[in-house]
């Protein structure tokens, strides 16, 4: 059995999800990649006994996460857990349902009834557990209604196979659309999922941020680093077994000359804070009184002892955030 650090908690700052009682660590393992049947299992224990023994007691999956197959990074998440159930109590742990999932009419991308509660069924057996923490809809579908998606969430935390229930990748207007219904029905709607970092601040021009302030939920952020952008493998171009070099990410053309000597510059204020690219980035992100989580992704248990000591270095002197926004303007 997996025997945990005791002094684990000292190592985390934990904050409270929006108004509800719920707290989640500033930083979170996401299974989105690596964590599926391609890699090597043992790396991929590591990497969560290693999350944990940092503190880090929040785990987001989804049904469709894991290659070479949906579903394989959940069925991996199970297996770590049956070594870890003593401690289950301890973790916070979330899966998501909306993207296409299995063939057929029913499996395909959508927010019905149907498939959103046949998809929980599914993750709860992939994980061997009884309940998630949080449920998810992953991604807004207009061709369902809106009422139809909030009732199926509702209907999960009724059944007991879900505490809290989230939206993900939901703009100011979705959410406060999908809110209506919740307060209706007293769901326990707790945090929204979206896209945020240095070079996508979609949610500021859009106002999400604000209205998480303002409704009381949370907000748990994924791509924190941009694909990677934001750390220190493309300071000097595009290495070759790199996921731009690979073609693993939609956003590769975006790196040109311009963009790496903007995160250059970028890397010039990380050094003098003492820190990495990566770990400021997360900083930033976490500086933003709105975000209650960042979701980091990890290849290695290296990475993610690296970028939880972000939260050692929280603050921002007036003079950084205003370098900051001028090399971000550029």
């Amino acid at each position: 059995m997996f025997i945990a650090d005791d002094k684990r908690y000292d190592k985390m700052i934990y904050n409270r999800c929006g108004k509800s009682g719920l707290k989640l660590p500033a930083v979170s393992l996401g299974l989105w990649q690596n964590f599926g049947h391609k890699g090597s299992f043992a790396n991929i224990e590591n990497m969560i006994y290693t999350a944990f023994d940092l503190g880090i007691t929040h785990f987001d999956a989804a049904n469709n996460y894991g290659h070479p197959y949906n579903g394989s990074a959940e069925e991996n998440f199970g297996k770590v857990l049956d070594g870890m159930k003593y401690y289950r109590d301890e973790l916070c742990i979330s899966t998501k349902a909306g993207y296409d999932m299995w063939p057929g009419p029913y499996g395909d991308k959508n927010g019905s009834r149907k498939y959103l509660t046949a998809s929980l069924d599914q993750s709860l057996k992939r994980m061997k557990l009884d309940y998630v923490d949080i449920f998810y809809h992953h991604v807004p579908d207009p061709n369902t209604p809106i009422e139809e998606t909030a009732l199926a969430l509702d209907n999960a935390v009724k059944q007991g196979k879900a505490l809290y229930v989230g939206i993900s990748n939901y703009n100011k207007q979705q959410t406060e659309a999908i809110m209506k219904i919740f307060d209706e029905l007293h769901t326990p709607f707790v945090v929204n999922q979206p896209s945020y970092a240095m070079l996508n601040r979609w949610i500021e021009s859009d106002g999400l941020d604000k209205l998480a302030e303002e409704k009381g939920f949370g907000l748990a952020v994924f791509s924190p680093l941009y694909q990677g952008f934001l750390t220190d493998r493309y300071l000097k171009g595009v290495p070759a077994d790199s996921r731009v070099g690979k073609g693993e990410t939609w956003i590769g053309s975006q790196l040109d000359d311009k963009m790496v000597a903007k995160l250059n510059k970028l890397n010039e204020i990380a050094v003098n804070r003492g820190q990495k690219l990566s770990q400021m980035a997360l900083s930033w992100v976490l500086n933003n009184k709105a975000v209650t989580t960042v979701l980091i992704g990890a290849s290695r248990p290296e990475q993610i002892v690296e970028n939880a000591a972000c939260i050692e270095k929280l603050n921002f002197a007036d003079d950084e955030i205003a370098a900051i926004e001028k090399i971000l303007a550029e």
